[in-house]
C-alpha cells in the first residue's frame, strides 16, 4: 500500500457540526468517535434518573444536545450493535434522519426487543450518529418508465 493510500485511510473526511449543550446535558461527553476510523459517533443518555425499558416498550431518550449541520448534510441516528446483540435494544426508526434545518434536541427512540428489563443510566451510550451528504431529487412525471431485467419484481423476487 502506498504512503498516500495509508494517509487517506488514516484520516477520514471531517465535517464541522455545531453543538449546543442543553441544561440537562451538562457534564456529559459530546458525541465522540470511539476508534480512529469509526463511521458513527456515540451519543449519550441525558436522563436525570435511571430509565427502565420493559420488553416491548419504547422511549424517546434525550441526549441533552442540539446540532446544526451545513446545508446538504443529514445526521442518521442508528442503534449501537452491542446493545442490540447483548440486550435486544434498538432504534424504532433506524436510521432516524436529522435534517440540516432541525434545531431541536436530539433524541434516540429506543425499543426493548429483549426478554428482560433494560435500564438506561445517565451518560450511557445509547446510539450512534452517522453524517451523510444529501441530494434532493427533482421529480419528473412520465407516462412510462424504462425497462429493466428486474422490472417490477421486488420483496424477495431475486431469491432468499
Amino acid at each position: 500500500m502506498s504512503a498516500t493510500a495509508l494517509k487517506t485511510q488514516a484520516q477520514p473526511a471531517t465535517l464541522t457540526v455545531q453543538v449546543k449543550r442543553l441544561p440537562h446535558g451538562e457534564g456529559l461527553d459530546l458525541p465522540r468517535y470511539e476508534t480512529a476510523l469509526a463511521a458513527g459517533c456515540d451519543v449519550r443518555a441525558a436522563v436525570t434518573e435511571p430509565l427502565t425499558l420493559k420488553p416491548g416498550e419504547r422511549f424517546m431518550v434525550p441526549t441533552g444536545l442540539a446540532i446544526a449541520m451545513p446545508p446538504g448534510w443529514e445526521a442518521q441516528m442508528r442503534p449501537r450493535s452491542g446493545l442490540a446483540a447483548k440486550h435486544g435494544i434498538s432504534c424504532v426508526n433506524s436510521p432516524g434522519t436529522i435534517d440540516a434545518d432541525y434545531r431541536g434536541e436530539l433524541k434516540v427512540i429506543l425499543i426493548n426487543h429483549g426478554a428482560e428489563d433494560f435500564t438506561i443510566n445517565r451518560g450511557d451510550r445509547i446510539g450512534q450518529m452517522v453524517f451523510a451528504p444529501v441530494f434532493q431529487a427533482a421529480f419528473e412525471e412520465v407516462e412510462e418508465l424504462d425497462e429493466t431485467v428486474r422490472g417490477a419484481g421486488g420483496f424477495g423476487s431475486t431469491g432468499v
